[in-house]
């Protein structure tokens, strides 16, 4: 047999031999349960084959893949790290380390300063060095534009970002017109939602201007990446594909179109805040892979006060990505995935379908005032919270493998105050729960082998709003059981045993129980519960329930408990 593997050929496998093997390995379960289907509505498959990429997409792949790279704007991605400080000659110096450590776009928040005249002349010595990226909250910042000279003005290159398009002449090197879909995000915008609202917000645009050439000329999109790798990269390919097809409505050549991104804070947490750096990293590496032309790292503790070292942290996650990974290197390195053109495909049809909807409705501003598009983006808000209470989506460090001893951090940072994390209803669960601060037990019966799944997912279900519950250990006669919970001074357990050894023990239990004390059950038993229940049995914990729901409600029956 020969060692070299480049003589070595493995047997192909067809997607029908692939399905039977994995039918054999599910036991029991269908096929379609290894399927996912997104919030988007896009139906996630196991397993995409050339074939059925070829049967989906046909001669447009071919014009998809040329479209996409066709259509990128730089040639190599620039970190845009934002600049934190807490007066002006902090911010001065901070532009300068930022500057010579790496930074290609230097971003600033309006509203990290009060920009008096002197502020203003500085920053626009820095504007005409050094590209920007401008985030307009306050509009008093824009008159840093007027301090710069008639003929320096033609060196100053940058972006924008205001709510309203504005108009700045004699710079022609300055883009103003905004498809900002980061808002939309921060209150919970799904990918198709995003890749609408940012052609409707160029629809606007384009409209009010005397051509499309001048209006294309000034515009750039600026998007959130979020954790989910694969979708993402497929959202920014999608937005190139959206953008020719945009064009061709208007009747015009599609020019290469600047792709401004920056990292969620949708899924960022003030607790075990190092998993915020986790999920910095993987969504930059995603907008490195679909083309973005500059990345903004948030720091991991962005949420309260961003230190020197976060700064650095988060600048250098782009840098050390775009140079140890190679991937800057590669012409649209993503192209030619089966999964990933198949997912792009989906999202430009359904992103498209959306924008047409939008248009329909009167553009963007109109389908705003109906309340639709706040409506759409709630309905889709909800459902992310309700799958990150019930585990459906894992937030790591807080609702799963979260660990009690962390502390929440009480400093806020005013600049993300409003945006609907996901995290937000463990944080308030672990403060309540802080402020109470019950005891708490699990009756473990049996043998160690025989309980610990279940003990081990009742401590990290209590885990989640910083409770460490006290375990009894081995428990092996119900005599025994009995008096563990006669002598506890715990003012609420958790049963946690083999589905019949509970059977055995709960209803004995529920007669022998002290007065006051809650109990619960670890799993799910719809035979027993009605039962259960009319004796006294608190409630059930078990996967898939809402764990924000569950606790919350037991949080109340804990302060009358505490009260008695």
């Amino acid at each position: 047999m020969s060692n070299n593997m480049h003589e070595i050929d493995f047997p192909s496998a067809s997607y029908e031999e692939w399905k039977e093997t994995a039918i054999k390995s599910l036991k029991g379960k269908p096929f379609e349960s290894l399927f996912t289907k997104t919030i988007e509505g896009v139906t996630i498959q196991p397993l995409y084959t050339q074939q059925m990429l070829v049967e989906k997409l046909g001669d447009q792949l071919e014009k998809q893949v040329n479209t996409i790279r066709a259509l990128n704007s730089t040639k190599s991605v620039q970190a845009a790290q934002t600049i934190y400080a807490e007066n002006t000659k902090e911010f001065f110096d901070k532009i300068k380390d930022s500057v010579n450590r790496g930074n290609g776009y230097i971003t600033i928040d309006s509203r990290i300063l009060e920009w008096d005249e002197e502020a203003l002349t500085q920053l626009a010595n820095y504007l005409i060095e050094y590209p920007f990226k401008l985030i307009v909250h306050e509009n008093k910042i824009l008159n840093v534009f007027s301090k710069i000279q008639e003929s320096d003005r033609v060196k100053v290159r940058g972006f924008v970002l205001t709510k309203e398009a504005i108009t700045l002449d004699d710079f022609p090197m300055v883009r103003t017109f905004a498809a900002n879909t980061v808002p939309y995000h921060n209150d919970g915008a799904h990918i198709v939602q995003e890749l609408a609202l940012a052609l409707a917000q160029a629809a606007k645009y384009a409209e009010k201007s005397e051509s499309f050439e001048s209006f294309a000329n000034k515009f750039f999109v600026n998007f959130a990446i979020d954790t989910y790798f694969f979708q993402e990269i497929a959202k920014l390919r999608a937005f190139k594909v959206l953008w020719k097809a945009f064009a061709t409505a208007y009747n015009a050549e599609a020019v290469p179109v600047p792709v401004l991104v920056e990292t969620s804070l949708r899924s960022f947490s003030k607790y075990d805040i190092y998993v915020n750096l986790l999920r910095a990293g993987n969504e930059a590496f995603a907008a490195l892979i679909g083309g973005a032309d500059a990345i903004t790292v948030h720091p991991y503790d962005v949420l309260t006060k961003p230190t020197e070292q976060s700064v650095r942290i988060a600048r250098n996650v782009v840098l050390v990505l775009k140079e140890e990974s190679f991937v800057d290197d590669v012409l649209d390195p993503a192209g030619g995935s089966y999964f990933i053109e198949t997912l792009t495909a989906e999202y430009v049809e359904k992103a498209w379908e959306l924008f047409l909807q939008i248009q329909e409705a009167g553009g963007i501003d109109e389908f705003e005032k109906s309340g639709k598009l706040q409506s759409a983006i709630e309905e889709v808000y909800k459902e992310r919270i309700r799958q990150v209470e019930t585990r459906k989506h894992s937030l790591i460090g807080t609702n799963i493998y979260a660990n009690p001893a962390d502390l929440l951090q009480t400093e806020t940072n005013p600049l993300y105050k409003d945006i609907k994390r996901l995290a937000i209803p463990f944080e308030m669960l672990r403060e309540q729960y802080s402020q109470v601060n019950p005891k708490i037990g699990i009756l473990t019966y049996g043998k160690l082998k025989d309980f610990k799944p279940r003990a081990d997912f009742v401590e990290g279900f209590f885990a989640t709003a910083g409770v460490v519950p006290v375990e009894s250990g081995e428990i092996e006669s119900i005599e025994e059981a009995k008096n563990w919970l006669q002598q506890t001074d715990a003012d609420y357990v958790v049963i946690a045993a083999t589905n019949d050894q509970t059977k055995e023990i709960v209803p004995v239990l529920l007669e022998s129980r002290k007065e006051g004390l809650i109990l619960d059950v670890a799993g799910k038993f719809p035979e027993e519960e009605t039962d259960w229940l009319s004796q006294g049995l608190n409630g059930f914990i078990f996967a898939g329930q809402n764990i924000v729901e569950k606790l919350t409600a037991l949080l109340e029956s804990l302060k009358g408990v505490q009260q008695q």
